[in-house]
């Protein structure tokens, strides 16, 4: 069961349209009203929207008893300006999909159009079409939420376009994955003073500077294991633009970022000590909070064999990866629900970074994706195509 040369051309399309009208994490209204349209020509038994926010999920069920695997994508682009003279370029000043997400969409939908030629004749399929993914919410929005009592699976799969690697490629690895990660706000604060007079205030720009130096100092990147720590400075600012004020407040974020939830604890709490320690030898009042909150993902090894034999069964190329990948994905909080794991697709060697202003998705990767999935899910169902 293959997609037709029709369908492939309409999928791009639906791409490209995608690609105009990207809508960032927890504004995902509009898309999920397109992808929702679009299943509904496909027939599916059941459709569920407002999952976890926006999300929606198709149901293919067989009606007879078996297994249930779910695929997952994602709906949300980004706060980026594109950047580039695409015709299907961004309509949407300061967002875009430079993740990659309108072609994950559009891999799914073609999932969609095969499902509906060759359902499943045990168990079912689930497509589900996730919001948030890019603040680390959308998952747990749509575990926590009682509609997924209907999407519940025994199997959870994606995938994740990956530039750098040979376009098609398909990229495995069991185990961890990728990074859990986090984004830590520090806030510091003293007493204003007059910029002739600084000893009459508190201010926290020295505390700031040891904080910075402390935390750089935690990282531990050398190499990709349970050791793996990295503390990354991503904004910070002191006082006010004015020349005869010593400050009194600063604020810090920082993204840290683990290979397992376990060392993920133990670096927080590392992080909190440094603020803490600086704050109290300094004099001044500190608040910690998080956000951006991604748990490790760790990939059943089980299903990262079904992938392999999907691949293997279009001749695709598989590399085993070495390392988990530094970035973090949210799809590891369905794993704390069934079996689940994400294999990583080549989007070319010479293609910009993804969240690059100018990364756009590959379309030929579209029939490559769809391939993988339905492959997988058919294999996962004890069904021969």
């Amino acid at each position: 069961m293959q997609l037709s040369d029709d369908q492939i051309s309409d999928l791009i399309k639906v791409r490209h349209a995608l690609h105009q009208t990207p809508e960032i994490s927890g504004e995902e209204q509009e898309t999920a009203a397109k992808i929702s349209r679009y299943l509904k020509r496909f027939e599916p038994d059941n459709i569920v929207v407002g999952l976890g926010g926006h999300g929606v999920a198709a149901i293919f069920d067989s009606g007879r008893p078996g297994s249930s695997v779910t695929v997952r994508c994602e709906l949300d682009g980004l706060p980026i300006q594109e950047t580039g003279d695409l015709p299907h370029r961004s309509k949407t000043s300061g967002k875009g999909h430079q993740c990659g997400h309108d072609g994950h969409m559009a891999i799914m939908l073609g999932v969609a159009a095969l499902l509906d030629k060759g359902r499943p004749v045990r168990g079912r399929a689930v497509l589900l079409f996730q919001p948030a993914e890019e603040t680390g919410k959308g998952a747990k929005a749509v575990t926590a939420d009682p509609q997924f009592a209907a999407i519940r699976s025994d199997h959870f799969i994606s995938l994740h376009n990956l530039p750098g690697y040979n376009a098609h490629r398909i990229l495995l690895k069991p185990g961890s994955v990728n990074c859990a990660s986090r984004g830590m706000r520090i806030g510091l604060t003293g007493k204003t003073a007059h910029a002739s007079m600084p000893e009459t205030g508190v201010s926290p720009a020295l505390a700031m500077a040891e904080i910075m130096g402390a935390l750089n100092a935690a990282s531990t990147p050398e190499h990709m294991d349970e050791n793996f720590a990295l503390v990354t400075v991503v904004h910070a600012n002191l006082g006010e633009k004015a020349f005869g004020v010593s400050p009194a407040d600063a604020e810090i974020w920082v993204t840290l970022r683990t290979v397992t939830d376990e060392k993920m604890e133990v670096l927080v709490h590392a992080a909190e000590a440094i603020a803490r320690d600086a704050a109290d030898k300094y004099g001044l009042a500190l608040e910690i909070g998080y956000d951006d909150i991604f748990n490790g993902c760790e990939n059943d090894p089980a299903l990262t064999e079904h992938f392999r034999a999907s691949a293997n069964q279009f001749g695709y190329s598989v590399e085993d990866l070495d390392e988990p990948l530094r970035f973090s994905e949210d799809f590891g909080e369905y794993g704390q629900t069934a079996a689940s794991a994400m294999f990583f697709l080549g989007a070319g060697k010479d293609m910009p970074a993804l969240h690059n202003p100018d990364y756009d998705f590959p379309d030929e990767l579209i029939e490559t994706g769809a391939n993988m999935f339905y492959a997988t899910v058919c294999r996962l169902l004890r069904q021969n195509d």
